[in-house]
């Protein structure tokens, strides 16, 4: 909805207003400003100001990732509690199979001494991130949603919640799968429910995981147990929807009972710390990336399916570019917020994002069923590549994000 129009001299001015407060959006800003101090950011955010503390949720940070966070001089407040994942497990069974056979393993360097991936809990992410941002100077509002926006020719001019309003060159959209600042620009995506739910826990147990991460690919979707820092698990575990619902609201013992099914005696009892939350999986791709003095990021832009676990770092590889291309014009001197500066995000990151999101897709579609043949097929292929080096060592390069062409910030350099 547009802004009224008039007198605009008290209202404050931004280089970048980047609007949500998660990882992607403080990483977009800590890139920035550690790059060019003199430019100015804000980020805006519609949550309460100690709700991101409540996040119990973790996620695998790929190396390229890690290599990007402490270039930002973030890595070190967050290395004594990442857990390196050593080693990862791939198995394709049913659940009433008295033994699960291992079907593709492999190491978890990325190079050597370097872990293809660590384990990190939200929250700790975040206070990194914000710590850094405090430091760099920026500006972080909170109960601060964007209510409305109006593109003019050399700025944008923002509405926030508290009745305040803003002028700045680029608008970034991070605030999420349901992005309302996406909605506003009028930018379509194309998208579609799995009809499943990932269930999110944390679970402690008697035994140490050694830093080993398993993916068990049951008939209702991928069950992953990710190593946390001392005795304790992340897990992820897809289920249809309304079995999802159902276990989430049964009693605890309950829920241990159907959990230790899945999760085994391997290391010993197990324990759920903390909440259950149980989230609805689809596919979501942005039609568009960008328009003129706007751009999508992170899950605003696109959301794919758990089962590779590239969620975040997608994010990561999104905020990495858009920083390396708003830092390159505004040091040529060009309009951060023109369109063509903007469109070479959009080019940097749609084939990527388009790809893992397909991959994802097919990954699904093709483990989350139990159609024998099917199985044979998948199994024999997971068994062939367990048997090539060449091979594994592709797939530890994916994990670790560690392609060509990626960012400079996720090769550890400066931008």
């Amino acid at each position: 909805m547009p802004l009224d129009s008039g007198n605009t001299n008290d209202i404050d001015r931004y280089d970048v207003v980047i609007a949500g407060a998660g990882y992607v959006g403080l990483a977009i800003a800590v890139a920035i400003k550690g790059a060019r101090p003199g430019m100015r950011l804000l980020v805006a955010d519609a949550a309460p100001e100690e709700v991101w503390k409540k996040d119990g949720r973790s996620a695998a940070i790929a190396a390229a990732a890690c290599r990007m966070l402490r270039q930002m001089q973030c890595w070190d407040e967050l290395e004594a509690e990442a857990q390196p994942i050593n080693e990862m497990i791939i198995t394709d069974s049913k659940l009433s199979d008295p033994v699960r056979p291992v079907f593709l393993t492999f190491g978890g360097e990325a190079t050597p001494g370097e872990p293809f991936a660590h384990m990190l809990l939200n929250k700790d992410l975040s206070a990194a991130l914000r710590k850094r941002a405090t430091e760099l100077g920026i500006e972080i509002r909170h109960s601060a949603a964007v209510t409305s926006f109006e593109t003019l020719p050399a700025s944008v001019r923002v509405q926030l919640a508290n009745g305040s309003e803003l002028q700045t060159k680029l608008l970034v959209a991070a605030d999420g799968k349901r992005s309302a600042l996406r909605a506003m620009a009028g930018i379509k995506t194309v998208e579609w429910e799995y009809g499943q739910s990932g269930i999110v826990c944390t679970v402690a147990h008697e035994r140490p995981h050694n830093g080993v991460a398993e993916e068990h690919f049951l008939p209702a979707g991928p069950f992953a147990t990710l190593p946390l820092k001392g005795n304790r698990s992340s897990i992820v575990w897809t289920e249809r929807t309304e079995d999802a619902e159902r276990l989430v609201a049964e009693d605890d013992l309950v829920f241990e009972h159907e959990l230790e099914q899945r999760f085994g005696l391997k290391l010993g009892e197990i324990r759920v710390e903390g909440s259950r939350k149980a989230w609805p999986l689809g596919l979501l791709l942005a039609r568009d990336f960008v328009k003129p003095r706007f751009v999508l990021a992170g899950d605003a832009a696109h959301g794919i399916h758990p089962i590779a676990g590239q969620g975040l770092n997608l994010g990561f590889k999104d905020a990495a570019a858009l920083a390396e291309v708003i830092v390159e014009a505004d040091r040529l001197g060009e309009d951060i917020g023109a369109v063509n500066v903007l469109q070479r995000y959009e080019r940097w990151r749609r084939f990527d994002t388009v790809q893992m999101g397909v991959t994802t897709d097919v990954l699904n579609r093709l483990f989350s069923n139990d159609m024998g043949p099917l199985r044979a097929i998948r199994d024999l292929g997971l068994g062939l590549v367990d048997r090539m080096p060449g091979m594994k060592s592709f797939f530890v390069r994916q994990a670790s994000g560690l392609m060509p062409g990626i960012p400079r910030l996720l090769q550890g350099e400066a931008i």
